[in-house]
């Protein structure tokens, strides 16, 4: 079996500062994995490397068994299996569907198919009927949840997540918590970061401990048995 991610002898510099120095790490499709660490530990550094945006200094990635040359014509086609959402995500100015539905209109679906998609998106991260609500009417913890639609609509092999419940109320940790553990079972692979200890027993993830850009340790909380949240209705697109 051949990993999704293959990472040997990773290393990334800002000015004279390494902020990740991996010397080997293995990431499995169809997996939960739990990055944990203080501030400037490298959380973000490695998932902006996942995401085919940050090329390190040294080292080599691995794609499912492929080396990654960082030349633009693979990235374009790289990135389309990746996405990345920041912990402070960005909407665009008007309703809620324009911003599930924009990644699908550029990939060129339109009509009932974009339609059937958003609305499940939106029924996933539980914001049914918000599709003609405007984001400035959005509370905090809703525009996290939108911003996570967006990203589910395009159905993607990997979903890298930079803190994706600090600062949300109750109501939308929990149910983004049991979204993002049942993600693995549907195929997705998801890599998050997170600042709570606690987190990856919770979530049943591989938990990647960083230190001063280092792979400090690896925990393995994943329960094969357990599924927190019900079958979804994904349309391929």
């Amino acid at each position: 079996m051949i990993p999704q991610f293959n990472l040997t002898s990773v290393r990334k510099r800002f000015g004279e500062r390494v902020v990740l120095d991996v010397e080997r790490l293995l990431l499995w499709s169809g997996r939960l994995y739990i990055l944990t660490g203080p501030n400037g530990s490298g959380k973000s550094t490695l998932l902006s490397i996942l995401a085919f945006l940050t090329k390190p200094d040294h080292g080599d990635l691995l794609f499912s068994g492929e080396l990654v040359t960082w030349a633009a014509d693979e990235l374009s086609l790289l990135r389309k299996r990746v996405t990345l959402l920041h912990q402070f995500p960005y909407l665009f100015d008007g309703t809620v569907f324009g911003n599930v539905a924009y990644g699908l209109k550029v990939r060129g679906i339109r009509s009932e198919a974009l339609r059937r998609s958003v609305d499940d998106s939106l029924e996933l991260v539980g914001l049914n009927g918000f599709d003609e609500r405007n984001v400035g009417q959005l509370s905090g913890g809703e525009t996290r949840r939108v911003a996570l639609a967006r990203a589910l609509v395009l159905n993607p092999d990997i979903l890298l997540l930079d803190e994706p419940l600090a600062n949300v109320d109750k109501e939308s940790a929990d149910l983004l918590e049991r979204l993002i553990a049942f993600l693995p079972s549907n195929g997705t692979t998801v890599v998050m970061s997170t600042h709570d200890p606690h987190q990856g027993e919770r979530l049943k993830g591989e938990v990647i401990r960083l230190l001063d850009g280092r792979v400090n340790g690896i925990g393995n909380y994943n329960d094969k048995e357990a599924q927190i949240c019900p079958p979804m209705k994904m349309h391929a697109i």
